[in-house]
This record gives C-alpha cells, sequence and structure tokens, in this order.
C-alpha cells in the first residue's frame, strides 16, 4: 500500500515510545524507574471528577457544538481575563481534544504549503511534525546554555523572512523548563509586531512555575501584540486531566470560526460531559493546583541535588514545568544510545534530547514521587560513571 507523502515525513513520538516500552517492562515484572512521561502523577481532583459524574447524571451525553460548550467557554475566557490579562470573549474560544489537537487545528487553519515557522530548540517534538503535516517549513534556531536555552530577539529576527508566518513560543518550556521574563518578551514582541508575524503562545505549565518566578502571557504586553498572538493551553498539566483530552485554542474570532470548521469535519465535539469537568476546574478551589505544584518544587530539588553529584552531567535549575534537560555531553553516548542502553542495563527510563533539538541532553520528568526519583538517580549515577 501506497502512503500518503506527508505521513512519511513525520517522525513517531519518541516520548510515547520510550513510556510505552516501560510500561511494557514492568507489566513483565522488572522494577522501572521512569522519568519518561509528561505526565502528573497525581489523581484528577475530586470535585472535577464530581462535576463530570454529575453532568452524567443529567444527561449531558449527547453530540455538543463542535467549538466546545457553551458554558465553557464563557469560562475559559473569564480565566484568560483574570489570569492572564487577554481580553476574550467566549467566541474567541475554541475547545479541542487536549492542547495537542489546539496546536494541530492551528497549523491546519493558518499554515500554506511553503510557510515558514519558527521553533527554538530545543523544541517540544511534535511541533515540526504538525508544521509538516500543514505544508510548512520548520526553521530551527539553535539555543543553548549560554542564553538560557531562550531565543533572544536579535536570533529570531535573524531567522525571519518574507515566508515566515509563525513564530511558537513555550513558556514554561518543555524539554527545558525556562520561563521567559517580561523583558524578554517584550523584546520578542516588539520583533513580532515590527515584523508583521504571527506568534503561538503555548502556555501549557503555566501554573506550573517555581521561586517566585512571573509567568506572563506575551499577548497581554500591548493591543499590537495581542492581535498577533494565539495562544495554546488545556487542562492535562495543572489539573492531572491528561486522559480527559481537553485543551483550547484562543484567538482573534476569524481564525476561531475556521479551525471550528476544520473540527467540525475531523473530531467534531470534545467529550460533553468531560468539559463541565473543566468547568469545575476553572471555577473551583484552586487549591489542587497549589498542592501538585508544591510537590513538584519538592521534587524539582531532590533531583537536582542528586543530578548535581554526578560526575559527567550538568543542568540548569528549571523555573517551571516538571522537567529537567540534563547535558550529557561529557559521556560517551548520543543522547538516543544513552537512553537506550540506560533503559537496558539499569531500568531508568528517561527521554533522549535528539527528537527536542539537542542531542546532547537528556530530558528527566519529576511527576513521579521522591523513592522513585531517589533510586532512579542512585542508577543513573552507576551508569553514568562507566560512560564517561
Amino acid at each position: 500500500m501506497e502512503l500518503a507523502q506527508r505521513i512519511t515525513e513525520i517522525q513517531p513520538s519518541v516520548t510515547l515510545a520510550i513510556a510505552a516500552m516501560a510500561k511494557a517492562m514492568q507489566k513483565d515484572g522488572e522494577d522501572i524507574c521512569s522519568f519518561s512521561a509528561g505526565e502528573p502523577d497525581f489523581d484528577t481532583p475530586a470535585h472535577i471528577k464530581d462535576a463530570a459524574k454529575q453532568a452524567l447524571d443529567r444527561g449531558k451525553t449527547k453530540y455538543g457544538a463542535a467549538a466546545g460548550e457553551p458554558e465553557l467557554r464563557e469560562s475559559i475566557a473569564g480565566k484568560l481575563k483574570r489570569d492572564n490579562n487577554l481580553k476574550y470573549s467566549a467566541a474567541n474560544i475554541l475547545v479541542t481534544n487536549g492542547g495537542k489537537h489546539s496546536l494541530y487545528n492551528l497549523m491546519m487553519a493558518v499554515i500554506n504549503p511553503g510557510d515558514e515557522v519558527i521553533i527554538p530548540a530545543p523544541f517540544w517534538l511534535s511541533y515540526p511534525e504538525m508544521v509538516k503535516l500543514a505544508g510548512g517549513v520548520p526553521v530551527i534556531v539553535d539555543t543553548d546554555s549560554s542564553t538560557g536555552y531562550k531565543i533572544t530577539a536579535d536570533a529570531l529576527s535573524a531567522a525571519i523572512t518574507p515566508r515566515t508566518k509563525l513564530f511558537i513560543l513555550n513558556s514554561p518550556s518543555n524539554p527545558s523548563g525556562v520561563v521567559y521574563t517580561r523583558n524578554e518578551l517584550q523584546a520578542l514582541a516588539k520583533v513580532i509586531v515590527d515584523r508583521d508575524i504571527l506568534v503561538v503562545s503555548d502556555e501549557i505549565y503555566e501554573k506550573i512555575i517555581y521561586d517566585g518566578v512571573e509567568q506572563v502571557s506575551i499577548g497581554a504586553l500591548g493591543e499590537e501584540i495581542f492581535q498577533r498572538t494565539i495562544i495554546s493551553n488545556g487542562f492535562a498539566k495543572a489539573y492531572s486531566m491528561t486522559g480527559w483530552r481537553i485543551g483550547y485554542l484562543a484567538a482573534p474570532v476569524a481564525l476561531i470560526q475556521a479551525a471550528s470548521a476544520l473540527q467540525g469535519h475531523s473530531t467534531s465535539n470534545v467529550c460533553t460531559f468531560a468539559q463541565y469537568g473543566a468547568i469545575a476546574a476553572l471555577e473551583g478551589s484552586q487549591d489542587c493546583v497549589e498542592t501538585m505544584r508544591q510537590a513538584f518544587a519538592t521534587r524539582r530539588q531532590v533531583m537536582l541535588d542528586c543530578l548535581q553529584q554526578i560526575p559527567g552531567l550538568t543542568c540548569a535549575k528549571p523555573d517551571g514545568a516538571f522537567y529537567i534537560f540534563a547535558n550529557i555531553g561529557n559521556t560517551k553516548f548520543k543522547s538516543l544510545d544513552f537512553c537506550s542502553q540506560l533503559l537496558e542495563q539499569q531500568q531508568v527510563a528517561a527521554i533522549p534530547g535528539q527528537p527536542f533539538g539537542a542531542d546532547d541532553c537528556i530530558r528527566l520528568s519529576y511527576a513521579t514521587d521522591l523513592i522513585t526519583i531517589e533510586k532512579g538517580m542512585d542508577r543513573l549515577a552507576k551508569f553514568v560513571s562507566n560512560c564517561t
């Protein structure tokens, strides 16, 4: 069977593949310390689950509007005004099947064949694949520890060509955990406005930040940048709702209408009763978010302390998300071989940096318990001692 050309040009998700391999090994009885999946280990808070159960009892089991339940779109718009100083109405909101789906819809709605999309590396590995599926051209701009793994305004400006359509900004970042400061965002916003391109701000980790760091949405920095900003977000990380598959896109009405039409011919509406759980997440107590954030902060410090005692590895302290991006450049392996051998020899699952655009790094998720972190870091230290 001959497959479509677009499918042959994309790469499978290494993150999902390694997570699946680790789970298979666990099922076979092996003691795996997994730092692979970007998924909180907490259960979804009870009041959110209760709201979905009540929606089921009220018969919220039928088809809904493709763009999302009106109550949820209103609630999301209210959240964006309250938390992010973004003046959206319900008409500016599209509810999607997870944050990933919001980004896919966006790419399909705005990217024409040959359009360029600027992506700073390291990047979430699905960004370039979505761009390619939409017929666009990913333009990767490398960053490193000298700039804190952040793209500068000068680097962004230098990457823009007459074919540039979109810039992808992810703060807090997967995989590096960096959070852009207000001043850094203002400098990027000036370039975006001056060069008249669009920016999508992926803010899925916005609630998971540490040490008093300020999370700023680039669209809140002025009317001109607001008109060029698209927000992608969801409920998976902050509320531990990964399996619920509820995300959203916030953008000018014309783009939302176009993305809604696309969704109407692909997935149609998001699971109806699940959307009522999302409403409860936004409108109920936020204590659960803070409880999880504090636990992540403790785990971050424990993992950092362990990593800093391993000769041959270096890493920066992340300001957000729940990942540490560790540099393995002093070992004898590139990231794919490093992670493969680490899983085989020490039963530790980590994600190689190669699909994130940084082959000299690995991503370690601390969205797991402290016992697993301490045991896994001991195993990692043993492995590194034999490959430096």
